[in-house]
């Protein structure tokens, strides 16, 4: 796929559109924000559990009993579920025998152990399933333990794979040991850790969801106390490569008008068949998220369908975005009764959008899953090879439904009553042709750059008197987004860190008593307050949080009960009433923040800074009570830390204040008094000021490289002359060293140390002699009549002629234009002629003099340094 994140959810509503689904809302409006960001490091009341193991993934939470039970790969843990890591945690080992670790190891698998960074890995899928925890494949043949439920009210059921031989486990939950007596669990867990699987004990029948053998298809069982039963493989496969998610018991027999039973949804991902509906064409996607039943009074056919479930059928699931197919979690809330029953599944991106990362967040009643059931069903045609709408006659009674009351006056008491036409439907047709629609047509949240792997509900009665669905979403990283539902939205209250290294949530549970959500995964255990309302400072904090969990009291920010909400405010649909105090938007007094003065030279800039809190705040700043727009004005820039003042001038002065404006609220964050000093006379070496040093800079830059230029050129010029004077000299063999030439070219090192030297001294000469013969050199060394080689000098010496104005050369106009600058320390006295040298420039006071303007421009430079560039 082509573009960036940027451009997904944009792409993604076309593609929706196109194939009928347009939405009411715009990508942007589904892509919220969280509006507060918890790293790691800013937590505060969090527990942590953590042993000498890994895998913490599959949770059981009795909040009347103050127990959290924990299983893990090797062990099972009974915490307390008030504070995890107070350390009176009882523990069970459960570790795989050495003989069945080497049969697995003979079987292709091993258990080398890798960090923790995520729980799958090789092609697996990228998050578990349901309950359970999926280790990486190095890690196989351990007993990762996969199912723990409460049996009966004495003894727990724990499933473990076993190192590839599953085994099950009734555990006295009071003496917390392992019986003396296991179960094979070839038919109740699944042998591979890596597989998706969601369990349920219900009434005593285990109803389990798996690929159980390496051979076998994926199965939906049930097992234990009640008969057994599976699904059909023959001549259709009602599964097909399914990866199971959940499973969620619905009480529809509870004040049933019609006697009707109670059912057992399963939420899985599965690859599609070639199907078409009547909105779009599905033969382009490999995967397809589904959602399965099955009545628990199921016992299967007489003659057909025996030890087979009569029960079961299928549909499709959609979220109404194109290729969010790979549905990751499901989790239910019945408000109290089962006809109010929702759901909430998290989906992320099939396999063609792998370069992309994105979530959506759909929720489905109880009501748009039944009207599925009850409608037209699909029938496979082999001649075309693909799934179609099936419009011949349905037998009665309804293929696939419960045994009712009305079933019963029929004489159907029991699935192994009904007719044989039934049943033969029923192994033909498990496919409905009508979808499961999310309510209001439309996702509740479309959020890219997250993978969400889990998520958690709870329902909150807020204090105006609304029910409030919060949602606990875990991520692939190691983050938890609280959102609260509000109508058909969703706004994130914040998202927290919970765990430092990357890995993937692998299960949440809610605790109402304790008032904590655990949250397990490969490294351990977190345990979690449900709301930390004191992080909010301020009445406008607490109120724009729209935390159903908080509310301000007058002083600070508490959580709620339902017993003692009297003078408390919360405003949960708008975020943006209850702190003011008439009309207009809150302005907070002055007096409230402490002022910071700041003062700054002319010309100078100064940056304001103003921390944003929120994520969803815009900053306004106001200089003397009037708003700073920050465009247009190209002294200001408006960012997320802070105002910049650029090039400050003495009417930039003044009170500047910033605010957080967020829902109409404007909540003062920051307030400064700047000062701008008059500028300063500067004297003439004085640097310019900040504003001006880029134009200084770039005048500099021309300047060097002008002269750079200009000297590289002379050189050429004098190296070519050089070079034909030597040629024309040797020509004439007048190199011989030691002997005056009345014709020379003479190359003199002229310096500060050479110029200290009295006249008067007398040094060694030294000859060097090169191969070619062609030049002589005299290093260091200030020419003297007693020294040098050439022709006597006379003795009068003429006056010198004025120098040029120091500001016109920069010290160096002064010496005569045979003289080079070299290294910014020494200069080459150049001189080309056949005469003799009667020049006044090279009379014995010339050292003199020329020492007297080095030491002059030492000390009056008018440039910060020298131009280490020259040649």
């Amino acid at each position: 796929m082509s573009g960036g994140p940027a451009h997904l959810l944009t792409t993604l509503f076309m593609a929706a559109a196109a194939m009928g689904y347009p939405s009411r809302r715009s990508a942007t409006d589904l892509d919220a924000t969280p509006r507060t960001t918890i790293t790691f490091g800013e937590l505060s009341g969090v527990r942590r559990f953590k042993a000498h193991t890994l895998n913490y993934s599959t949770l059981l939470l009795e909040d009347d009993r103050g127990i959290l039970y924990v299983g893990a790969r090797g062990a099972i843990f009974a915490l307390n579920s008030s504070d995890v890591a107070d350390g009176s945690h009882r523990t069970i080992h459960w570790e795989a025998s050495p003989e069945k670790q080497m049969d697995c190891l003979q079987k292709g698998k091993n258990n080398k152990v890798e960090p923790v960074g995520g729980c799958r890995g090789g092609t697996a899928p990228a998050f578990p399933a349901c309950n359970a925890c999926a280790p990486p494949p190095q890690t196989e043949c351990f007993n990762h333990v996969r199912f723990l439920q409460r049996l009966n009210s004495t003894h727990l059921y724990a499933c473990g794979t076993y190192a590839f031989h599953p085994l099950c486990a009734a555990i006295d939950a009071n003496r917390f040991m392992l019986p003396s007596h296991f179960e094979e669990g070839k038919e109740k867990c699944p042998y591979d850790p890596a597989r998706g699987y969601t369990g349920l004990i219900v009434d005593g029948g285990l109803y389990t969801a798996t690929r159980y053998e390496f051979r076998s298809l994926p199965d939906i069982r049930r097992n234990l106390r009640q008969r057994p039963l599976k699904t059909e493989e023959s001549p259709l496969h009602w599964l097909n490569d399914a990866e199971f998610v959940a499973s969620v018991l619905v009480r529809e027999s509870e004040d049933s008008p019609m006697g009707d039973d109670d059912k057992i949804y399963y939420f899985f991902t599965e690859r599609a068949g070639e199907e078409t509906t009547s909105f779009f064409d599905k033969s382009q996607v490999a995967r397809v998220a589904r959602v399965a039943r099955v009545c628990k009074s199921d016992v299967g056919g007489k003659k057909i369908l025996q030890r087979k479930w009569t029960s079961f059928m299928k549909a499709r699931l959609v979220c109404y975005i194109p290729y969010y197919e790979v549905l990751r979690s499901v989790c239910s809330l019945d408000g109290g009764g089962w006809a109010s029953t929702v759901f909430y599944a998290a989906f992320t991106l099939s396999a063609q959008w792998r370069t992309m990362e994105a979530s959506a967040v759909c929720r489905y009643s109880i009501s748009a899953v039944q009207q599925a059931f009850e409608g037209p069903y699909m029938e496979y045609q082999d001649w075309a090879r693909k799934w179609s709408r099936y419009d011949g006659v349905v037998p009665e009674p309804r293929p696939g439904s419960c045994i009712t009351d009305h079933s019963r006056r029929k004489g159907y008491n029991s699935s192994q009553d009904l007719p044989n036409s039934v049943l033969d439907f029923v192994k033909l047709h498990p496919l409905m042709f009508e979808e499961v629609k999310p309510a209001d047509g439309e996702p509740l949240l479309v959020k890219k750059n997250v993978a969400y792997s889990q998520l958690a509900v709870d329902r909150v009665q807020a204090l105006d008197g609304r029910s409030y669905d919060v949602l606990f979403m875990g991520t692939g990283d190691g983050w938890i987004h609280k959102a609260v539902v509000v109508n058909s939205g969703i706004h994130i209250v914040e998202e927290v860190q919970v765990f430092r290294d990357l890995q993937p949530v692998e299960s949440l549970v809610i605790s109402h008593v304790q008032r904590s959500l655990y949250v397990g995964a490969a490294s351990g255990i977190v345990q979690v307050p449900l709301a930390s309302c004191a992080r909010y400072t301020s009445c406008y904090d607490c109120i724009l949080a729209r935390d159903p969990y908080c509310a301000w009291d007058g002083r600070a920010c508490r959580a709620t009960t339902t017993t003692d909400s009297i003078g408390l405010v919360q405003d949960i649909q708008s975020g943006n009433k209850g702190c003011r105090s008439g009309s207009g938007r809150v302005r907070v007094p002055a007096g409230s923040l402490p002022w910071k003065n700041r003062t700054v030279l002319q010309g100078y800039d100064v940056l304001l800074p103003c921390d944003q809190r929120s994520n969803l705040a815009r900053a306004v700043w106001l200089l003397n009570g009037s708003e700073v727009l920050g465009t247009g004005q190209d002294w200001l820039r408006v960012g997320v830390d802070g105002l910049l003042v650029m090039g400050t001038l003495p009417q930039h002065s003044g009170e500047y204040r910033c605010f957080g404006e967020e829902q109409g609220l404007r909540t003062l964050l920051a307030a400064y008094s700047l000062t701008v000093l008059p500028e300063l006379p500067r004297s003439p070496t004085a640097a310019p000021p900040p504003h001006a040093a880029s134009q200084v800079a770039n005048d500099m830059k021309v300047a060097y490289i002008s002269a750079i230029v200009t000297l590289v050129v002379l050189c050429t010029v004098l190296s070519t002359i050089l070079l034909y004077m030597s040629c024309l000299e040797k020509r004439k063999g007048k190199y011989v060293l030691g002997e005056p030439r009345p014709a020379s070219v003479e190359l003199q090192t002229v310096s500060a140390n050479c110029l200290r030297k009295g006249h008067g001294e007398e040094e060694e000469e030294e000859e060097l002699t090169y191969a070619d013969g062609c030049l002589r050199i005299i290093p260091g060394e200030a020419p003297t009549a007693a020294t040098s080689p050439v022709k006597e000098l006379p003795v009068a010496v003429p006056p010198l002629p004025p120098p040029l104005p120091a500001e016109l050369t920069n010290g160096v106009g002064a010496l005569p234009n045979v003289l080079r600058k070299m290294n910014g320390n020494s200069y080459m006295l150049l001189q080309q002629q056949e005469e003799p040298l009667t020049s006044p420039l090279y009379s014995a006071s010339f050292a003199e003099e020329l020492s007297k303007m080095l030491e002059k421009r030492k000390n009056t430079q008018l440039v910060e340094k020298l131009d280490e560039s020259s040649v």
